[in-house]
């Protein structure tokens, strides 16, 4: 299916942004470390890393439910008939769906507001701009609620869909 494939590519691709982003985060969060210790704090450093770490994990978050590896509790589900488990299954892929496509409704009116009017976080000698995390949850949520969708469709019809992996 040429949806799944397009929505994989996207989901590695914002997977692997994500992690180079996290990786040189912590570089940040090191120097502005050593600078502190000097009596030289980098300015922004709460304001970059809060709104960094939001963006991260819902860039990661479309990789986490289509390559099946969000956290779930099946240690009853297990003991039940393979029918019930598989209904339970499409049922909580069908609710995951709908907790993330309802996050990207609700979130599509603040993010764009933010951009209209410039929000800004921190004050003083860095303000970061608020509206790109903002868009960052949107097209987090708008596609792990596409990947639990599409998942859901898989277990339906029993298509043969491998796996995401990196």
């Amino acid at each position: 299916m040429a949806l799944i494939r397009l929505a994989d590519r996207l989901t590695k691709f914002l997977m692997i942004f994500g992690a180079v982003w996290a990786f040189f985060l912590c570089f940040f969060i090191l120097a502005d470390i050593i600078f502190r210790a000097l009596n030289m704090p980098i300015s922004g450093t709460k304001e970059i890393v809060a709104n960094s770490v939001v963006m991260i994990v819902f860039m990661q978050v479309g990789f986490a439910v289509r390559s099946q590896s969000m956290l779930r509790a099946d240690f009853l589900v297990v003991m039940m008939p393979k029918p019930i488990q598989k209904t339970l299954l499409i049922f909580g892929l069908v609710l995951g769906a709908a907790f993330f496509l309802f996050l990207l409704k609700a979130g599509i009116t603040p993010a764009m507001r933010s951009f209209a009017n410039g929000e800004f976080d921190g004050e003083g000698a860095l303000r970061v701009p608020v509206w790109p995390t903002r868009f960052a949850i949107l097209l987090g949520a708008g596609l792990a609620g596409l990947n639990y969708l599409l998942l859901s469709l898989v277990e339906i019809f029993d298509l043969r869909v491998e796996r995401l992996d990196l």
